[in-house]
């Protein structure tokens, strides 16, 4: 009888870990489209409007979804990915618009931090920025939502192994550099030589995006490990809207392709 126990318990522990998943997720199609067309044995599950895939990614099990652009969808989306299929983690795939000077349009930045810049009171003089509250608790949340370290080391190593697509730019053809900044998010495409001095002022962003302190509040407030993974299509500045059309598609891909070895690494 103790050695049936036994057995049972390791049976019961091998599948709980052979089902574990990893969440992936993309604000638009260009994010994910590479991640989709690399899985097998999909299955599509749609949830309250919302289509989740599951099956294969580098050797892992995962579930994969669209969040859509900006900080309400993608806590939607995240919400119900965690609720149906309990992610062991979360990891986010895509652009953004570089605030840190050294950045150009290509590179990407690992998520250490992220935050709201949009979040506080407005005053004549600036911004404050304040926490957002558990809505259960009520307790304040942190200003900013520390990524997972084991995760951000995990992609800082593995992108050191990893040969990108160049990216042509106006001075020459240049593999991405990889760094692990700050990301700040806000309802807004931020497109203002002005603005992106503020936000390196005040929150030393690296990068600037719509949807991952939204991702990362619901994850903290969940207890899931996450991380936010984010390739420049831009600086974020009075070129914004230009570049990012020249540079989304590369940058989209080389953010994909990042997660895809984070996956598949052990």
């Amino acid at each position: 009888m103790k050695r049936f126990s036994l057995l049972l318990i390791i049976v019961l522990a091998h599948n709980t870990i052979a089902q574990e998943v990893t969440g992936i997720l993309g604000a638009f199609p260009p994010e994910i489209v590479l991640l989709q067309s690399k899985m097998v044995n999909k299955k599509d599950t749609i949830i309250r409007r919302t289509l989740f895939t599951k099956g294969i990614l580098s050797g892992k099990n995962v579930v994969l979804a669209q969040t859509g652009i900006g900080k309400v969808n993608a806590a939607i989306t995240t919400t119900l990915m965690i609720e149906h299929f309990k992610p062991k983690e979360i990891i986010f795939s895509g652009i953004a618009g570089g605030i840190d000077p050294s950045l150009f349009p290509g590179d990407i930045v690992i998520g250490t931090q992220v935050s709201y810049h949009d979040f506080g009171t407005v005053q004549d003089t600036g911004m404050i920025y304040r926490p957002t509250r558990n809505p259960f608790t009520f307790q304040e949340n942190p200003v900013r939502f520390i990524c997972d370290s084991a995760l951000v080391q995990k992609a800082f190593a593995t992108a050191a192994g990893l040969s990108f697509s160049k990216v042509q730019r106006e001075n020459g053809s240049f593999s991405p550099t990889v760094i692990k900044g700050i990301i700040v998010t806000g309802d807004v495409f931020v497109s203002s030589e002005i603005i992106t001095q503020r936000l390196r002022k005040d929150l030393n962003a690296a990068a600037t995006e719509m949807e991952g302190a939204a991702i990362a509040q619901t994850c903290y407030q969940q207890e899931v490990p996450f991380l936010i993974i984010r390739s420049m299509s831009d600086n974020a500045n009075n070129k914004a809207k230009g570049d990012m059309m020249r540079f989304y598609e590369i940058a989209a891909r080389n953010a994909a392709e990042l997660v895809m070895a984070v996956i598949g690494a052990k």
